[in-house]
């Protein structure tokens, strides 16, 4: 029953989302797509034939339900910048180099944050607490695309010669399917970048929630059963300060799916969803835009609903109050 209330919920919100999309783009005051199509010199005569050709002179429920149709049915809805360029087709495309992106960056900054959690919360105001916080917070301050520019700077031109660096191939993305070896080698960079900009929020984050769960009765009691500290961290005190952590993964991992990851997929050349969003946004290019919108809208709603199921997997008192 759970999951069928939050796929109902997921359907309803992401009918919402479609709805303000297409006003904001189709409906606003001064926005007017046929403009776009026919070009600045366009004549009456022409604006008015554009815009009995797409629909434009339709009702606006005709034409919600008729892009619709045309994005999620017919999937036929095309650039209104590169005549013929099929929107779905570009998404589908854009996807498997975002999700690659995306995925590798995550494991690194989750591996990474658990390590700078762990490690900060026990040693709690010692050195190597002070020390990793300071670094979390300098990892955090530095935008994404200075990170990634100062890496190019030095992996493709500067050093890209020494042995350190000789390895890096040129800026792009090879498929998983057409080299393994290359595709890896070509995302370990991005990963580092973008993975760089999440690690130490997560790892302050779930040193904080650490102490906090150290503070708590069931952590006194199994210390006063005579379980071992690894045990009580193991089993007690980090699957409740995950419940936090998780809550962060979710929904930045949806976000960055659905696009976030714009900015290091420009400087690194990567043709995904994030790159796809940027040249739209360059060119106002509606239907691009609507699709990139809904695209990145259903994997921050489904991201929402996996962090509800996970809340309960991880904290009995979520089940309990549920249930």
């Amino acid at each position: 029953m759970l999951i069928l209330a939050r796929l109902a919920q997921m359907l309803f919100v992401l009918f919402g989302i479609s709805v303000l999309v297409f006003l904001i783009f189709f409906a606003t005051p001064g926005a007017d797509p046929a403009a776009r199509i026919a070009g600045r010199s366009a004549t009456p005569e022409v604006l008015a034939a554009v815009r009995h050709d797409f629909g434009f002179d339709r009702p606006m429920p005709v034409q919600y339900a008729l892009m619709m149709k045309r994005l999620f049915v017919t999937q036929d809805l095309t650039s209104f910048v590169n005549r013929g360029q099929r929107v779905v087709p570009e998404i589908v495309a854009g996807a498997p180099v975002t999700l690659s992106l995306v995925v590798g960056a995550a494991v690194l900054w989750v591996l990474g944050g658990l390590a700078i959690g762990i490690t900060a919360a026990l040693t709690r105001g010692g050195v190597t607490d002070r020390v990793l916080m300071v670094a979390g917070l300098v990892g955090v301050s530095m935008p994404v695309f200075w990170v990634g520019q100062m890496a190019n700077l030095l992996t493709q031109s500067r050093m890209h010669d020494s042995l350190l660096f000789s390895w890096v191939p040129p800026l792009g993305y090879t498929p998983l399917s057409e080299d393994p070896v290359l595709w890896f080698k070509t995302l370990l960079i991005p990963w580092a970048t973008l993975a760089l900009l999440y690690m130490g929020l997560y790892g302050r984050v779930l040193r904080a929630s650490l102490i906090e769960a150290y503070q708590e009765d069931f952590v006194r009691t199994a210390r006063a059963k005579g379980l071992s500290e690894t045990r009580i961290l193991m089993h007690h005190a980090l699957r409740t300060s995950l419940i936090t952590f998780v809550s962060l993964f979710g929904l930045d991992f949806g976000a960055l799916v659905g696009g976030g990851a714009l900015l290091t997929e420009v400087v690194f050349s990567l043709q995904g969803v994030g790159k796809l969003t940027f040249d739209a946004l360059q060119n106002l290019d509606l239907p691009v835009i609507m699709a990139c919108v809904m695209y990145a809208s259903f994997f921050v709603v489904a991201a929402n609903a996996a962090v509800d199921v996970a809340y309960a997997l991880l904290d009995p008192r979520v089940r309990l109050k549920r249930g």
